[in-house]
């Protein structure tokens, strides 16, 4: 019996060390993947700069996936600051000889498409050629696509040109149904990010709000598409009315188009375009391998310095989005660096927390004090996410930027019918009058909310005072433009939430004259990309295994739906946050 004991116990550590030594032979199997791609990369004669369906354009180091959940995503991300700074060297690189745009379906914000649009329509001054090829074309690709000198469509493909729409949600009913009480506190009538819990319908004010930023943000992309295919707003209203892009022979004619081909006869027609003969290979590099063709340069000197705030505004320490106590290191770090001549915070956030925004608002304002600092919004700078621009010596805003809701809201959530219902009752015993103001089963007290009132209704004065200062309006300006409502990049400007129309390089070039730089001045971001190393032990936590397979399930858009019941964390706070998120699809 000892033997057989021995024997079973022999076997249990055997399989223990093979396990282990299975897992960390799979971690450097994938380290060692991803070190394996960075070969260094030749730029060939006659080679056309290709934008495709890998193309992954991403706003942040945060917002990149490489962990072990994502090793069978084959897009490379690219950060839209890299992907104009290669645009712009491809203008000058004599071995660049044309831009092709193949990329049916854009990974890629409504500003970052604006960004590339505008830096391919430069790189077009240069006199090298730029063409598009579609096959099943969505909305957002054929917005940048609509940029070439010549767009080709496969003869069985579609472009989908349809305008924008939004379709929004209510659960009061099912709440009711199913005896779900939510209690809601917000200021502001535009505050639509609690609506779903209090109506059936869309708010008038609502209606007016998405409406209004609707026809903004369509107006901005409509006119350009427009006016790169040479035709009248009159037809092209009626080409998109129409749905003529579904049919590649609607499209052709009505100039959405210029020829129907194969994939196999464009690229022949770009080898013709380069005089290349029939048995000469075509020369396509990617965006991505474009970037990693050239080294960086020496990061040594004076900078610029982007601090990337991109995603939710929460409490506490994390990577992927903007956590208080990690941006406080980020931004002490950059006001301790002698280096950093000047930082420029790029926005790209709907918001989140109240109290994670108010911390990191203080620690930007005593950087200001040390140095410049330059805001840049990107697709959000929305509640929370335009909080913490109020720092900021100037803000430059993108003209589709959804911008301001400044407002602010409490979603609490309770199950005192549903409970009751399935014969679940509660008792309490407290030591004082309001130990218990708030349970899951009988909801929140009065008092309660009168309490939780008065907080939200201090944060929003606290929001627009710290708004009051920096865009040098009194109260009641603030006021009438804020509760809650969101606004366009365009509009913003012209009612004062901005100072400039602009893109992420504008800013930088204006931090850089601000701090005292020269033209020769470098530019370092922050926060620093996560190895891969790094970022496959940030997934084998538990928390976030968890997260990422729900969301793999769910989609990203549900999953922050859930969260936002689910989480106590967040039905605890006041939060500044902006109801939607706005896609060319």
């Amino acid at each position: 019996m000892k033997s057989f004991f021995k024997n079973v116990l022999a076997n249990i550590v055997a399989i223990v060390i093979l396990c282990v030594v299975f897992f960390f032979f799979f971690i450097m199997m994938l380290v060692f993947s991803a070190m394996g791609s960075d070969k260094s990369i030749e730029v060939k004669k006659n080679s056309v700069l290709t934008i495709n369906l890998k193309t992954n354009i991403i706003d942040s180091p945060t917002e990149e996936q490489t962990g072990i959940f994502n090793i069978n995503n084959q897009n490379k991300s690219i950060l839209i600051y890299d992907a104009i700074e290669a645009i712009n060297k491809a203008k000058t690189d004599d071995n660049i000889k044309g831009i092709s745009i193949e990329a049916d379906d854009l990974h890629a914000g409504i500003t970052q498409i604006d960004d590339l649009r505008n830096a391919i329509q430069d790189f077009k001054k240069s006199g090298k050629f730029v063409y598009a090829y579609g096959n099943a074309v969505s909305q957002a690709s054929y917005y940048l696509g609509s940029v070439a000198d010549q767009y080709y469509l496969n003869p069985s493909g579609m472009i989908e040109l349809k305008g924008l729409a939004t379709e929004v949600a209510f659960f009061k009913d099912f709440a009711d149904k199913y005896g779900i009480g939510i209690e809601v506190i917000r200021h502001g009538k535009f505050k639509s990010a609690v609506e779903p819990f209090l109506r059936n319908d869309i708010s008038p004010e609502n209606r007016e709000q998405l409406g209004t930023l609707l026809n903004d943000i369509w107006k901005n992309t409509s006119t350009r598409i427009a006016a790169s295919r040479k035709i009248d707003t009159a037809q092209f209203r009626t080409v998109v009315d129409s749905l003529y892009g579904m049919i590649p022979e609607l499209g052709l004619k009505h100039k959405l188009a210029d020829k129907l081909i194969q994939k196999t006869e464009y690229d022949e027609l770009i080898k013709s375009k380069l005089s290349l003969k029939e048995k000469d290979k075509l020369n396509k590099i990617s965006l991505g391998k474009y970037i990693a063709s050239y080294s960086e340069d020496d990061k040594s000197g004076d900078k610029v310095a982007v601090l990337y705030a991109s995603g939710s505004i929460n409490n506490g320490d994390g990577y992927n989005d903007i956590y208080s106590d990690k941006y406080i290191k980020y931004i002490k770090e950059l006001q301790e660096n002698d280096k950093v001549k000047a930082v420029v915070l790029r926005i790209n956030s709907p918001g989140g927390s109240a109290n994670a925004s108010d911390e990191i608002l203080f620690e930007l304002q005593q950087l200001k004090k040390k140095k410049p600092l330059v805001v840049s919004f990107g697709d959000y700078a929305a509640s929370g996410g335009y909080y913490i621009a109020m720092a900021a010596d100037k803000i430059y805003s993108e003209p589709n930027t959804l911008t301001g809701s400044i407002g602010v809201f409490g979603v609490i959530p309770y199950f005192k019918d549903l409970a009751n219902k399935n014969g679940v009752r509660s008792d309490i015993v407290a030591t004082n009058a309001n130990s218990m103001y708030y349970s899951s089963l009988n909801g929140v007290s009065p008092y309660g909310v009168s309490m939780i009132t008065r907080s939200v209704e201090g944060t929003y004065k606290r929001f627009v005072h710290f708004v009051t200062q920096n865009r040098k309006q009194t109260f009641e300006q603030i006021d009438t433009i804020g509760g809650g409502r969101v606004w366009s990049g365009t509009r913003a400007k012209q009612i004062g939430l901005v100072d400039e129309l602009g893109t992420l390089n504008d800013a930088i070039k204006f931090a850089a004259q601000k701090g005292g730089l020269k033209s020769s001045y470098n530019v370092a971001s922050f926060p620093k990309k996560m190895t891969p190393f790094e970022q496959i032990f940030n997934d084998l936590n538990e928390d976030e295994i968890s997260a990422k397979i729900i969301k793999s399930k769910i989609g990203k858009a549900n999953y922050e739906i859930l969260n936002q019941i689910t989480n106590e964390k967040l039905q605890s706070e006041v939060k500044m946050e902006m109801p939607y998120q706005i896609k060319i699809d």
